[in-house]
């Protein structure tokens, strides 16, 4: 792997063990550089343009409302479990 790639340094599990299965899948794309097991702390080296985040606004309690209403209106006995599950 080339320098001056960016790194990732996380204590978040999930990405932790998206990362790990990452490098495991692509070893020439991304590899851990670093771990602390003392802080849980992980260190991961991935080649630039593989690796982004989005943030996203929060819901405004108009769209907050309207998606609960969506959900509502497709559960069953309002248990919140949708239809699509008890076809499976």
């Amino acid at each position: 792997m080339a320098k001056l790639q960016p790194f990732i340094r996380t204590h978040n599990t999930a990405l932790k063990n998206r990362l790990t299965a990452y490098a495991a899948a692509y070893p020439g794309e991304c590899r851990q550089t670093d771990a602390d097991p003392d802080t849980g702390c992980m260190e991961f080296e991935v080649r630039k343009g593989r690796f982004s985040f989005r943030l996203t606004a929060p819901y405004s309690e108009e769209r907050r409302r309207a998606a609960s209403k969506a959900a509502k209106k497709n559960s069953v006995n309002g248990m919140g479990r949708s239809v699509h599950k008890n076809l499976l």
